[in-house]
């Protein structure tokens, strides 16, 4: 496992317990490094949406569970954020609560002359997805999908 996936691993046990004693969700953990500084991010989430407050009230405790274990050896920056509007879809519970809604869909390599796909939520599993176009019924595989986020139409 790489430092970054075991830093992660590491993070989102410490964060658990947190998350679930306040009724919220992990949605993504990352360890990335940008602009020369490492970043440890945290994005969470619950039913009607997360607020600065609740972030805050996390961010504390959090830091305060990594400081005890200081497991990650570089010096780093701790945020704590809701999943924002248009967060992709990365994992099975992110696609299994976005079922029935219109996504869009981006894939690595033109289909059909096109990258950019929109259409409804129909099925999902480990290797593909289903979506509902105006025209028809399409599976994508997931090793195909550059993105998957929620369609906003502004």
């Amino acid at each position: 496992m790489s430092k970054k996936e075991t830093y992660e691993t590491k993070a989102e046990e410490l964060i658990a317990p947190i998350l679930t004693e306040q009724g919220f969700e992990l949605v993504d953990m990352e360890y990335v490094r940008e602009a020369g500084s490492y970043y440890l991010r945290a994005y969470i989430d619950k039913e009607g949406g997360i607020t600065i407050d609740d972030c805050e009230l996390v961010s504390r405790a959090f830091s305060d569970r990594l400081d005890e274990e200081d497991f990650i050896e570089d010096s780093y920056i701790l945020e704590v954020s809701s999943p924002g509007l248009l967060r992709p879809l990365k994992k099975d519970r992110d696609f299994q609560r976005r079922l029935g809604e219109k996504l869009e869909l981006k894939t690595y390599r033109p289909i059909d002359g096109t990258k950019d796909f929109e259409g409804i939520l129909r099925a999902f599993d480990a290797n593909s997805v289903t979506i509902e176009t105006e025209d028809a019924e399409r599976v994508f595989e997931r090793s195909e999908l550059a993105l998957v986020r929620p369609w906003v139409d502004f």
